[in-house]
């Protein structure tokens, strides 16, 4: 992998998986949902490859960031009495 793609595809991860994450909160309107998916989504990866380099772990780490992010950024939307759909 070449540096250039291994330095956008960092916050490209944690922006997608935030950005899923923080729909599939407003929608199915549990809050640590996406946090739990990222988290499953690194391990069937780990399983599936059978074991990953550390540049596979770092971008899958920014991923699961973005989906904590998204969980948190829903719950603090919540308690300061916004309402998502």
């Amino acid at each position: 992998m070449n540096i250039a793609q291994f330095i956008i595809s960092i916050p490209l991860f944690m922006v997608l998986f935030f950005g899923i994450g923080f729909i599939l909160n407003m929608l199915l309107k549990t809050t640590w949902l996406p946090s739990v998916l990222s988290g499953g989504v690194f391990l069937i990866a780990w399983v599936a490859t059978g074991g990953l380099k550390w540049v596979d772990i770092v971008i899958l780490l920014s991923g699961v960031l973005g989906g904590v992010l998204s969980s948190v950024a829903i719950r603090e939307l919540r308690r300061h009495g916004y309402r998502m759909f």
